[in-house]
């Protein structure tokens, strides 16, 4: 009997190269190992643009929300300076625009304190690919932790800084000198307090960032620290009134808070060289949604 049978007789029973093979694998795995490919310079600047967009967006409704209360809102900053302010003496408008200007800088400030767990949750997520993969999840934790930080600081501002701050500058009234603050001005002073002081609270949480990055460690932190204590008295007499009550309402939370910087960039740089240590912890370039 002939073998003529057995040999193959179309171009479906030509064996495929093995060029096809290794094509179909490589497409098969591409899609995993591009995991672990880096962020490019253009990579980061589209996802910081995306980032900038949800940021302006949380924004926009917070303040949104916030006009609704705004009244409320403006009750609550005259109130401080009201309660000191002697007999004879009234806050006042200068311009017919100005009350309505005003409110909505108080709506557009609030928005921002309401939206702050999105917007720090924003930052440390486009920070993300230089993270380790089990700090990464907790990313939204640490947004709403920022978040308190930022609203603790603005707080202890509302609630110490101002009753010292502006009793001092009313009692250097006289009854021929009669206090009357422009309400615009005294606002716009009084937002940026606040802020100040909510930015100022999070000190410890970009330490633990910067230490984690290897930027800073806790022994270049000790080392600073002269140089830290007299920046931090200067920012203080930039940032408050020109008191020295008020400056120090600024100071010393800040030092106690560089102070909580060091041991948390101490206890940061140990966790992270423990991951250096360890082969199996590397850092995956991902970025989080």
């Amino acid at each position: 009997m002939s073998d003529d049978h057995l040999l193959p007789t179309g171009k479906d029973d030509v064996p495929k190269p093995a060029v096809e093979d290794a094509t179909v694998m490589h497409e098969e795995t591409s899609p995993s190992d591009s995991k672990d490919t880096p962020m490019s310079l253009m990579d980061h600047l589209a996802e910081l643009r995306t980032r900038l967009v949800r940021c302006c967006i949380a924004v926009i409704v917070g303040f949104l929300a916030c006009w609704v209360v705004v009244e409320p809102l403006y009750n609550a900053l005259v109130d401080p300076l009201l309660a000191v302010l002697p007999a004879g003496s009234h806050a006042q408008y200068t311009t017919l625009p100005e009350g309505f200007f005003t409110r909505m800088y108080i709506a557009f400030i609030a928005g921002v304190f309401l939206t702050s767990p999105i917007l720090f949750y924003q930052i440390w997520a486009f920070i993300s690919p230089g993270l380790y993969e089990e700090e990464k999840r907790g990313i939204v934790p640490l947004a709403f932790t920022s978040a308190i930080f930022f609203a603790g600081g603005g707080a202890f501002c509302y609630l110490i800084v101002f009753p010292y701050a502006f009793a001092f500058f009313v009692s250097f009234a006289t009854e021929s000198i009669v206090v009357m603050p422009k309400i615009s001005d005294y606002l716009d002073f009084v937002l940026k307090l606040i802020l100040a002081f909510g930015l100022v609270f999070e000190m410890p949480l970009f330490a633990f960032f910067l230490s984690r990055m290897g930027i800073v460690t806790a022994k270049r932190m000790r080392s600073w620290r002269r140089y830290a204590i007299l920046f931090i008295f200067i920012a203080a007499a930039i940032l408050t009134p020109p008191d020295v009550v008020s400056q120090l309402l600024m100071a010393c939370p800040m030092i106690i808070l560089y102070e909580v910087s060091i041991l948390v960039a101490a206890a940061a740089g140990k966790k992270n060289s423990q991951h250096n240590a360890s082969p199996s912890n590397d850092k995956a370039s991902e970025s989080i949604p």
